[in-house]
C-alpha cells in the first residue's frame, strides 16, 4: 500500500508523515511538497519527497502516480475560489489515478455558519458523495496549538478575548489529529465507504471555563472579557487574517464550533489529550 500526503511540510502533514511512518515502511510513503527547498524538515526519514503544486496537474499527476490512498491537507489560503480550485484539481487527478481519497477537513461547514472558509468545507463533502471514487472525510475541531504562545499575550491583557460570549469552543491538538488520520490511513474497514469523523477532546469549553485552566497554569489571573467581532478583526489585522478569525468566531458565537464526539478514540484505540495537560505541558516547555 502507497500513501501521499500532500501539504506535508505544514504543521499538521509534517506529524502526519511522522505517525505514519511508526505504521508502515517509509517506503510506502510519498510526500507532497511544494518547495522541494523545505525537504530538509524530512533529512532524518527515507520517505519519498515529491515536488507537488495544487494549481499544476503535471506535478499532481506524478504526485499521485503509483499511489493507493492520497491524503488530502488543503492549503492554509483564505481565498475561497483558489480553495475550490485546489480541490478540483485534487479529485481530478485522483479520479483518473483510480485512488482513494482522505479529506482531512474543518468542522465549520454549517450552511449557517458565517466562516468565511464555511463553504468550502460544506462543498467538497458533496462533491465527492458525488463524485465516484472512494473516500472517507475527518473533520478536525479547532486546534488547540496556537492557545500556548497565546498564553504570554492572554497574561498581558489579562482576558480572552474572543467574540464567542457564553458558547462553548471544542479543540483537538494537531498531534492528536495526525495520530487518528495515520490510523484512519492504515484501516480500510474505517474508511472509503463516504464515512466522516470528527476529532475532538472528551468536551468541548466555554470561555469561562477556559480562562481558570489558563490562570492555573500560569499563575496569572485571566478572565474572559470578550471584544466585537469587528473589534478582534481589527486587534489582530496586522497579522493577516484578522478578518477571517473574527468571521470564524462569529460562527462560534452562534454555538457552531462546540461539537465533540469519541470518534478520535473510536479510531485511535486511546483517549485525546486534555486541554489542561496539554496547556500546562506546553507552557512549561515554551518557559524553558
Amino acid at each position: 500500500m502507497k500513501y501521499l500526503i500532500t501539504g506535508a511540510t505544514g504543521n499538521l502533514g509534517e506529524k502526519v508523515t511522522r505517525w505514519l511512518r511508526t505504521m508502515t515502511s517509509e517506503d510506502n510513503i510519498r510526500i507532497g511538497i511544494h518547495n522541494l527547498k523545505k525537504a530538509d524538515k524530512f533529512s532524518d526519514l527515507a520517505v519519498e519527497k515529491v515536488k507537488l503544486d495544487y494549481f499544476d496537474l503535471d506535478t499532481l499527476e506524478k504526485a499521485v502516480d503509483g499511489i493507493d490512498l492520497v491524503v488530502y491537507i488543503p492549503s492554509i489560503t483564505y481565498n475561497l475560489q483558489k480553495r475550490i480550485t485546489e480541490f478540483e484539481n485534487i479529485l481530478q487527478v485522483v479520479k483518473k489515478a483510480k485512488t482513494k481519497l482522505i479529506f482531512v477537513s474543518f468542522f465549520a461547514d454549517q450552511e449557517n455558519n458565517p466562516f468565511v472558509m464555511s463553504p468550502f468545507y460544506a462543498y467538497v463533502p458533496r462533491r465527492l458523495a458525488s463524485s465516484g471514487i472512494e473516500y472517507s472525510i475527518i473533520k478536525n475541531s479547532l486546534y488547540a496549538d496556537p492557545l500556548v504562545p497565546y498564553l504570554e499575550e492572554l497574561i498581558e491583557r489579562k482576558n480572552i478575548i474572543y467574540p464567542v460570549g457564553a458558547e462553548p469552543l471544542s479543540f483537538i491538538t494537531r498531534n492528536d489529529s495526525a495520530h487518528a488520520i495515520a490510523c484512519l490511513a492504515m484501516q480500510p474497514v474505517m474508511r472509503d465507504q463516504g464515512q466522516t469523523y470528527l476529532l475532538s477532546m472528551d468536551k468541548n469549553y466555554n470561555m469561562v471555563e477556559l480562562s481558570y485552566i489558563m490562570s492555573r497554569i500560569t499563575d496569572h489571573k485571566i478572565g474572559y472579557a470578550p471584544v466585537t467581532t469587528g473589534e478582534f478583526a481589527k486587534i489582530y489585522a496586522a497579522e493577516g487574517d484578522g478578518k477571517e478569525l473574527a468571521s470564524m468566531y462569529a460562527g462560534g458565537a452562534k454555538g457552531l464550533l462546540s461539537a465533540t464526539s469519541d470518534d478520535f478514540h473510536r479510531l485511535t484505540g486511546r483517549e485525546p489529550e486534555e486541554m489542561e495537560h496539554f496547556l500546562r505541558n506546553g507552557y512549561q516547555i515554551a518557559r524553558l
